[in-house]
């Protein structure tokens, strides 16, 4: 018997009312909706034994405060207190017999639930930990010193998954439903958000959440965490203070924000700063700081402000400097415009691979501002406006370091020139533990920015840029 006349002979006596298919194993009904939905793996997950005790508490609690609990007189504290006390209360009239340690975990559950994001507060209040991941209701992984690792947590089901992020994104004013199911929000503490909810999450919605730590990180702190070395500190402070344009590039989660973070609390306090983001999340100590947050559309796909609209309207604002937390379409027009037109000093990030990849995306992202410019042009602008490139990434080892540092030396005939003023020693291997041993090291050339500094009284010495001995930082 031929393969087709075996599966023929399959699909004859496949049982009435039960879905056929095809050799390759798919549904062959054609109706993509039909096919069964692939449900998460849950081994070695018991079900939560007071799963039961937690929705009648957690009842009788909505049911005593009503609506105090959506007063928006009432402090966060009052609140906090008052829901503590009657948790204690409506768990002494609990019938079922619990420990001390049982009735401590679900009073502090409830009271997540009700003051907080359910599952996922434990984990927000866990200062080890940089990101938070749900795949679903039934999975929650969480990152670590750079590594991805899963939990136990889990919501009770997807409605209740769905709650905790129409909860995250009603408080900064965004929405997400079938019309719109994906948002970018952020958390009272300024950590990044980012749901995706069904028909686009096939597996039930998904919530990514990049915590941010409550005290910014300083300079010092980078260079204690090897992000970068003590030379390369003065250099970037040396350049920030006298006004070069900069642009951190690097992939999702190399640290960019961080570094962007560190880079303008180099600026001088008596400069007014205008920052512009898709969802703020820049933490600058100046005092005068005008921050500017882009907005979607609404239902009705009106009243969108992009990145694009908001950097044009930061010229009309007198800005000393302008520092946008991504540039990622055609505003990269306006911020090359802006750094071109007597705005120096100006800081953005770029997602790229390399520093000339860098270069390359902020061409393409120029051409989707749809004007009909060469494109020698708009490398001329490139090369006028950019003067520094730091590059970023996330290593194997878990660890975000700086791995280079370009100077946008000019034009060579059709080309934007590179000079590479410091870059990673990826030669000097890993230890025992997986970590990288090598640091960010000088290339030996002389930056042409030293004048240019000098000419503003900020005095770089030539053995910053010298090649040290190994193992120097």
């Amino acid at each position: 018997m031929s393969l087709a006349d075996r599966i023929n002979a399959a699909r004859s006596s496949a049982a009435p009312g039960q879905p056929q298919h095809s050799a390759d194993g798919g549904a062959a009904t054609g109706d993509a909706a039909a096919r069964p939905r692939r449900s998460l793996p849950t081994v070695g997950r018991p079900a939560d034994p007071f799963v039961t005790v937690k929705a009648s508490v957690h009842q009788a609690l909505l049911d005593s405060l009503g609506p105090r609990l959506y007063d928006p007189r009432m402090e966060q504290a009052e609140l906090e207190q008052q829901v503590r006390q009657t948790l204690q209360a409506v768990l002494e009239l609990e019938e079922t017999p619990l420990s001390a340690t049982d009735r401590t975990r679900i009073a502090q559950e409830v009271a997540d639930e009700i003051l907080g994001h359910g599952p996922l507060e434990p984990f927000l209040r866990d200062a080890d930990v940089t990101e938070i991941m749900v795949n679903g209701p039934d999975q929650i992984y969480v990152e670590r010193a750079g590594k991805i690792y899963e939990t136990g947590g889990r919501f009770t089901s997807d409605a209740h998954l769905r709650r905790t992020i129409d909860k995250i994104v009603g408080r900064v004013g965004r929405r997400v439903d079938e019309a719109s199911p994906m948002v970018d929000a952020r958390l009272p503490d300024g950590s990044r958000v980012n749901a995706v909810i069904p028909p686009i999450a096939l597996d039930g919605s998904l919530l990514t959440i990049r915590k941010f730590a409550p005290d910014p990180f300083t300079a010092d702190d980078l260079v204690t965490f090897g992000t970068i070395s003590r030379t390369v500190r003065d250099v970037l402070e040396a350049c920030v203070r006298g006004r070069l344009n900069i642009i951190i590039s690097g992939g999702t989660g190399s640290g960019k924000t961080t570094t962007l973070n560190v880079m303008s609390s180099f600026i001088p306090d008596d400069e007014r700063i205008v920052t512009i983001e898709d969802a703020a999340e820049l933490q600058l100590q100046q005092q005068h700081v005008l921050r500017m947050e882009a907005r979607p559309a609404n239902i009705e796909g009106r009243g969108q402000v992009a990145i694009r609209d908001l950097v044009r309207n930061a010229l009309r604002m007198r800005p000393d400097r302008i520092v946008v937390g991504e540039v990622r379409d055609g505003a990269a027009l306006d911020m090359l415009q802006a750094m071109n037109t007597g705005h120096d000093g100006s800081i953005t990030t770029v997602h790229s691979n390399s520093p000339r990849d860098s270069l390359s995306r902020l061409e393409t992202m120029v051409l989707m501002a749809g004007v009909d410019l060469p494109m020698r042009a708009i490398r001329e602008q490139v090369a006028s406006a950019v003067d520094l490139i730091v590059h970023q990434q996330r290593l194997k080892d878990g660890t975000r370091r700086v791995v280079q540092i370009s100077e946008v030396v000019g034009m060579e005939g059709e080309v934007i020139t590179l000079q590479d003023l410091f870059s990673f020693d990826f030669h000097a291997g890993m230890d025992e533990h997986g970590r990288f041993r090598g640091s960010l090291r000088a290339t030996g050339l002389r930056p042409r920015f030293v004048e240019r500094l000098s000419d503003v009284g900020i005095q770089l010495p030539p053995q910053l840029f010298a090649i040290a001995p190994r193992g120097a930082v």
